[in-house]
Parts: C-alpha cells; sequence; structure tokens
C-alpha cells in the first residue's frame, strides 16, 4: 500500500513539474512546458496561448493565439493549422537542439519552429504583441530572437508585425485566409507582397491575381482612394535591398485592431473592437467594389465604379471584342491607331488612375519626369511612364507590353504617361495650322449631335411615358407577382435559429428584425411581419414590389421574401455596421466618424434619393428618410433601406394623403400639416439628415420642445449671425475641410426651406455638393420652434410616427 501512494505522488510532482510551471506565466523553458488545459498570458494580459477545439467538435485539437478577453472572431495565429491532434495529449515544450515543439499523444512531432540556430539558454515568451517568439538569454548579451510566430502569419496581420519580404533569406511573410469557419487550414484566397522593381499587395485566389492595391505614389497607394491621415493607426513602408514590407501600429493603445483574411467574403478586412458594444466594428474591406477585381475591364480598360457601364476604353483605344449584342471586357481595348516606333509616337496623359500591374516592369530611381519620358521613348517596347514619387516629385517607372488592371478615380490615383500613336498622342506639333480646322469641324460636329440629342430626348421621354403607363397598367394586372425569390420559411427559421432572441437585430413598426445565415454562409437581415405591426399586408407587398424593381450601391438590398400562411416576412442583405444613427448620436462610436467618411456618406445618401426621384423604373418617394434608414455596409458605404411607406409617382405630380407616416422632426411642413407630399419632402427630410450628420446631434422634432428652438433653429440662428462653423461636431474639426462643411450647411439649409418650391431638386443637391453650381442664399427654414407651429387638418384621420419611441432597428446588433 505504501509502495502505491509513493508511486502515486511521485506521478502527481511530475505532472506539476511538466505542466503546471507554466499556468498563468508568459514563459516556457527547457525545463518547463505547455499541456492541453494549460495556457501562457502575455505579461499585460492582451493575448493568450493555449490548446483549442476549431467549431462545434470537441476533437481536432490546435494550438494558437487569440485576446484574452474578447470572445468573438479573436484567434489571431495557429501552428498546427492543418495537422490536427485528435485528443488533448498536446504538449509543447522545447527539444534538446533548443526547437519548439508541439507533440502528441505518441511523442511524435505535429508541428516544430525549425530555427536553424542552436540556443544556449532557449526560452520561449508570448510579447504583449501576440507574437510567441523563442530567444536565446545568454549572460550580459542582448536576446536575440531564433523564430517568432510574427515571421509565419496564418490569416491575421496585427499591429507590429511585418508585412512583406526579408529578401536577405527569402521569408515571405504573407496571410492565408482559413478554409472555413471551423477549419484553419489554408482555403485558396491569400495576400502578400509583390516584389519587382517596387512593391506591391496582391491577394490571390488560388494561382489568379484577385485585387492588387496598386504601386505607392508617396502619398498612399496609387489604387486606393486618398483620404486624410489615419485617426486610428499609422503605417510605415521600408523597401531595399534586404527587405520589403509594411508594418504599422494604433496610436493609441486603447486601439484594438487586426486586418485578417475572410474567406466566405472573399477579402481582407480591417476591424476594430468596440469594448461598449462588445463587438467587431468592420472599419475597411477590400476588394470594395468590382473595379477592385484585378483586371475587370480587360487590357487598356478602366474602370470606374459610379459609372454605366463602370468599363471604359481609355481614351484613343477601342474594345477588342464587340458583337451587336453584347459587349465583351474579358478581351481589353486596343489601339485606334496602331505604333509606328520608327516614324515617331508619342505620349498621352491619362489622370488619376491607379497605376497598372507592375508585373513588367523597371524602376529608376535618380531619373526626373523628363529624363522618364525619354527613357522609355528610347525603347519601342515600352509602353508606359509614370513618377515614382508625386510626393518628391522622382524617380522613374516605365512599363512593357499591355497595360492591365486600371481604375479611374475622380480625386485620387496618380497621372499615368501611354505611348500613342502620333495622331492621337499630346505633341505640340500636331497643334498650328490645322487647330482652326480642327476646331471648326468640332464645333459642327458638337451642333449635330446636340440637334440629334434634343430630338431623340423628346421622342425616348414621349416613349417612355407611353411605357411607364403601360407598366403601371400592367402591375395593376399582376398585382400579386413580387418578381422576387421565395424562400421557404423552414429555410429562414433555420437561418435565424427558430427566431432566436440572441438573433434579434432590433425591433420596428413593421414588426421584429433578426440576423441569419443561410447553409451557404451568406448573411441576412430578416424582416419579420408581426400580428400587431402598424404596417401590415398593403405595406409588406408594396416593399416588395418596389424593391424588387430597384437597383443602386445605394440602396439596401432585397435578397427575397416569404409568404406563408400568417407568416410574412422581407430577406434583406446583412448590413454589419449597423447603421448611422448608431454612429452619429453615441459619444464613443462618433468619432470613428471622420470628416471625409461623412461627407462620403452624405454623397452616397444623396446619389441615393437622386436614384428614386429621377432615375429609377419606378418615380418613389421614400416619405421616411432618416438617420436609422441609413444602413451601412462593411465600407461604411451608406445604403437607404425601409421602402413600406415609399409611394411612386408621376412626373411632376404631388401626392396627398390622409394617413400622414413617418418621423417627428423628419417631416416637411406641407406633409406634417395638410398630407401634401412630393420629391421635396424627400429633400426636406434630407436636409434635416445632413445637419444631424454635420452637428452629430439629433433634431429634437418640433413636437416635444417647449419655447426653444430645434436643431434647424440653432443652425438658422448661427447662420444669421455669421457663425455657422459652430455647428460642426468637435470630433470632425480636425478632419474637415471648412469650406466643403460650410457648403454642406448651406445645402441643408436650402433643403429645409418652409415652401417646398423653394428647396432645390435632389439632382441640384448631387450638383452642390460636388462644388459644380452655385449657391443661393437660404430663407427662413420650416419648423423653427415647438409644436404650436404645427396645426393639424382635422380632416385626417391618423398622424402617426413610424419610429415608435424612437426605436432603431440597428440598436442592438449590426444587420
Amino acid at each position: 500500500m505504501g509502495i502505491r501512494f509513493s508511486k502515486f505522488v511521485i506521478f502527481i510532482l511530475l505532472q506539476l513539474f511538466f505542466s503546471g510551471f507554466s499556468y498563468g506565466t508568459d514563459i516556457i523553458t527547457s525545463s518547463t512546458n505547455l499541456s492541453d488545459g494549460r495556457t501562457l498570458v502575455s505579461s499585460d494580459g492582451s493575448f493568450e496561448l493555449g490548446f483549442f477545439s476549431s467549431g462545434s467538435s470537441s476533437k481536432g485539437r490546435y494550438l494558437g493565439i487569440w485576446y484574452k478577453n474578447i470572445s468573438v472572431q479573436n484567434i489571431v495565429w495557429v501552428a498546427n493549422r492543418c495537422n490536427p491532434m485528435n485528443d488533448s495529449s498536446g504538449i509543447l515544450m522545447i527539444n534538446n537542439t533548443g526547437n519548439l515543439v508541439l507533440l502528441s499523444q505518441n511523442r511524435s512531432v505535429v508541428w516544430a519552429s525549425n530555427s536553424k540556430r542552436e540556443a544556449q539558454n532557449p526560452v520561449v515568451q508570448l510579447l504583449d504583441s501576440g507574437n510567441l517568439v523563442l530567444q536565446d538569454r545568454i549572460a550580459g548579451k542582448s536576446e536575440t530572437f531564433l523564430w517568432q510566430s510574427f515571421d509565419y502569419p496564418t490569416d491575421s496581420w496585427l499591429p507590429g508585425m511585418k508585412f512583406g519580404w526579408d529578401l536577405s533569406t527569402g521569408l515571405n511573410r504573407r496571410l492565408s485566409a482559413w478554409k472555413s469557419p471551423d477549419d484553419p487550414c489554408p482555403g485558396d484566397l491569400s495576400y502578400g507582397m509583390e516584389v519587382f522593381n517596387y512593391p506591391d499587395l496582391v491577394m490571390w485566389k488560388g494561382s489568379k491575381k484577385y485585387y492588387r492595391v496598386g504601386n505607392r505614389i508617396g502619398i498612399a497607394p496609387s489604387g486606393l482612394p486618398r483620404i486624410v491621415p489615419d485617426q486610428f493607426f499609422t503605417i510605415n513602408g521600408i523597401s531595399n535591398e534586404n527587405e520589403s514590407y509594411l508594418i504599422y501600429y494604433p496610436k493609441t493603445k486603447s486601439v484594438i485592431t487586426r486586418l485578417f483574411l475572410n474567406q466566405t467574403s472573399s477579402s481582407a478586412e480591417r476591424i476594430i473592437w468596440n469594448e461598449e458594444g462588445r463587438t467587431w466594428i468592420v472599419y475597411s474591406r477590400f476588394p470594395s467594389d468590382d473595379c477592385d477585381i484585378y483586371g475587370t475591364c480587360g487590357t487598356y480598360g478602366t474602370c470606374l465604379n459610379t459609372a454605366i457601364p463602370p468599363c471604359q476604353c481609355l481614351k484613343g483605344f477601342k474594345l477588342k471584342s464587340q458583337s451587336w449584342h453584347s459587349v465583351d471586357w474579358s478581351q481589353g481595348c486596343m489601339r485606334n491607331n496602331p505604333l509606328n516606333c520608327q516614324k515617331g509616337d508619342g505620349f498621352k496623359k491619362f489622370g488619376a488612375l491607379k497605376m497598372p500591374d507592375a508585373a513588367h516592369s523597371w524602376l529608376f530611381k535618380g531619373m526626373d519626369l523628363n529624363e522618364c519620358r525619354v527613357k522609355c521613348l528610347e525603347d519601342c517596347s515600352c509602353m508606359a511612364y509614370a513618377t515614382l514619387d508625386i510626393k518628391e516629385d522622382r524617380g522613374c517607372v516605365i512599363w512593357f507590353g499591355d497595360l492591365i488592371d486600371l481604375k479611374q478615380f475622380q480625386s485620387a490615383g496618380q497621372d499615368l504617361y501611354i505611348r500613342m500613336s502620333a495622331a492621337d498622342s499630346d505633341h505640340e506639333e500636331t497643334k498650328g495650322k490645322t487647330k482652326m480646322m480642327a476646331t471648326l469641324i468640332i464645333a459642327a460636329a458638337i451642333l449635330v449631335v446636340i440637334s440629334v440629342f434634343v430630338i431623340t430626348y423628346y421622342i425616348c421621354r414621349k416613349c417612355r411615358n407611353i411605357e411607364e403607363r403601360e407598366i403601371g397598367q400592367s402591375n395593376e394586372r399582376q398585382n400579386e407577382d413580387l418578381e422576387l425569390p421565395l424562400f421557404e420559411f423552414v429555410v429562414i427559421s433555420k437561418a435565424t435559429n427558430d427566431f432566436s432572441s440572441d438573433k434579434k437585430l432590433g425591433e420596428g413598426g413593421f414588426g421584429p428584425v433578426y440576423k441569419g445565415t443561410l447553409s451557404n454562409g451568406r448573411e441576412i437581415a430578416v424582416k419579420r411581419l408581426s400580428s400587431i405591426s402598424g404596417q401590415g399586408l398593403v405595406e409588406f407587398k408594396n416593399e416588395v414590389a418596389l424593391i424588387a424593381k430597384l437597383q443602386h450601391r445605394n440602396l439596401v438590398k432585397l435578397l427575397g421574401c416569404c409568404i406563408q400562411e400568417e407568416e410574412k416576412m422581407l430577406i434583406y442583405e446583412f448590413m454589419p455596421n449597423k447603421s448611422l444613427d448608431y454612429f452619429i448620436f453615441d459619444d464613443t462610436r462618433r468619432n470613428l466618424l471622420d470628416w471625409p467618411r461623412r461627407f462620403h456618406i452624405i454623397c452616397g445618401i444623396a446619389r441615393g434619393l437622386l436614384y428614386l426621384h429621377q432615375d429609377s423604373r419606378l418615380r418613389i418617394i421614400h416619405r421616411d428618410i432618416k438617420a436609422s434608414n441609413v444602413l451601412l455596409d462593411n465600407e461604411m458605404n451608406p445604403k437607404i433601406s425601409d421602402f413600406g411607406l415609399a409611394r411612386t409617382f408621376e412626373e411632376q405630380s404631388d401626392g396627398r394623403t390622409n394617413r400622414v407616416v413617418g418621423t417627428y422632426g423628419y417631416m416637411a411642413p406641407e406633409y406634417a400639416i395638410h398630407g401634401q407630399f412630393s420629391v421635396k419632402s424627400d429633400v426636406f427630410s434630407f436636409g434635416i439628415l445632413l445637419l444631424e450628420i454635420i452637428s452629430g446631434k439629433k433634431n429634437r422634432g418640433f413636437y416635444h420642445l417647449s419655447h426653444s428652438v430645434n436643431l434647424t433653429g440653432q443652425a438658422w440662428r448661427l447662420w444669421k449671425e455669421g457663425h455657422p462653423l459652430e455647428l460642426i461636431d468637435s470630433f470632425v474639426k480636425e478632419s474637415c475641410t471648412q469650406s466643403e462643411v460650410l457648403r454642406c450647411i448651406h445645402i441643408s439649409l436650402l433643403c429645409v426651406q418652409q415652401q417646398s418650391e423653394d428647396r432645390p431638386s435632389m439632382s441640384s443637391v448631387v450638383l452642390m455638393l460636388a462644388g459644380e453650381t452655385e449657391l443661393v442664399q437660404p430663407k427662413e427654414p420650416g419648423f423653427l420652434f415647438d409644436e404650436k407651429t404645427l396645426q393639424i387638418d382635422s380632416s385626417f384621420a391618423m398622424f402617426e410616427s413610424t419610429s415608435r419611441n424612437e426605436l432603431s432597428l440597428s440598436e442592438m446588433e449590426p444587420r
């Protein structure tokens, strides 16, 4: 009995020796190890190293690093990505060669660090940055890293991690997405740095290029919009004969951020942790639109996402392949006139472009732009040249072969000089005597084009009116044809976990809204018609019939509907960044929206309303434009939602209703008092929303103020006193352009004029925001004071708000 007891004690002591000593510390030495069930924690408590199971199964054990106090999307590194252990017998230790090894039950090596340098005193430590390092701690000498996890990233790029190449050793630090949310083994999506003569960040799907950032041109990569310096982190780049990499750091320790690859959405996402909401906020995502996809418009084709169609051939080029019934952009474009190097080619300047793929290019750092032109002109195979660094106006890049993956910007990108035939180039010698003749020809051509355009316009307008009347009659005859995919109730029930309360995003006048995930992994938002809803079957069919015909980047996309017995549901695309009111009215989250982002949102809302009023197949008045009905996608692009109250209208006509529905504080005077609505009603609501975005304050509404002005009144008072900029939200003062904000305040006051005829149309608003038209002086706005200014017409049967208790559908979760 005593012998058995002694053996038991020895066994317990050995277990403590080999596993217990590492618990609660941040290091492993050659005499300790880490077993399954124990963890290492960085000294500041930010990161944790240990064993985990992926997905719902307890089998398949992995060694990984995660954020210690964050429970969602938190694993940032995995050792044995494609080689899981079948049980919890795993042990992490330092072997006799000084390497870090992961052993399974039979002591076989599952994973190893494979450091080529031997250590006298090896120690493994989890640093506060989340970097797991193997060090040689030699007395009297500085510590050196023999191996570090930052050199072998999985799907995440953390602050302080070098992203790119160590050219002296051939080490390539690149990301690869998890194959699925439950499988950390690499999928086909990867992201890394290509190093030719200068570096470029590239995303691949398998072996094919999928997205390319564009070379850095001294200010920012040429393929990204040019924005003000980021308020959350700084990014630096190093490129020399030994190294080529990027590295970033948060500006404050309180910012927790990482970039990771998402196989499901085929994108890289920059996320920031929101401690108050205990959730990740998607700060940016790329590719951000179709024009970011590699080679969308083929060779010599440029892509502009706001254009219709987005692909265009560069001036002086034409499509290679086009038939009478289709346009094929995959083949790209070719020159109108062939090059003739011997007789003399020239160059044509193209501005605001993302630079082409650098696979076939050369770099000359010491040349200026004129020398660059001469260098390219001397070589008949040189197709284009550009300045390497537009900030310093130095360096030369020249391209050989066809140019591909060009994107057009409105206020970003770089100048690119493309080789053209003498007839198409910017030669001075093409001017002179032929200039007057060319001018006369152009003038005559313009007169012909204008005449044809005017005649065609009136013919098309007449045909369009006839067509719309026929469409209206057809819609009346086919009222039950919803023209949308129908989802089975069981599919939606499964996607929302039987409409579980933890899937609920919020609730409005229509009913509850739930987050769901379809079997293919696509996230959706499900709007379920409540039996006690203020809205009913009529509004349901109205919203379906309207949104089914709407396609615009600034309108939320309706994916389908579900009608089964008493159940009526709408299925929308899921908006992870919630709605606009979630940000601008919150003291913590509002600082995520600097002025460039707010102005981008303002312009997007304006374009969406312009589409509804003028460009959509059915002209639509929304009637409930407000901050909670503007959703934000992954790139913080605005999308107008909630069309349950929308009405179609005939051109140049107003409507009247005896059931005024909408939201207090956003309603135009003529609508709130007399039930008269038109496109100018939406313009008034847009003006209120514009003031809220600028100031970060709610327009408290005329219905609950006692002898005091609301936000509209405050803006008008400051305007008259000559201090309109005092209205600006303090969080955006440093990032804003005062003239741009002043213009927006001016536009907002024009939009909220008392008389509808004094308000601009949304087409004029879009031009005003772009600075392309002069602004008239505003008159006194409507609804400046308390509810005594409102006299409701007694003939109305109902006057109600669709936002009961000002509850937003976005208060609980992103959708």
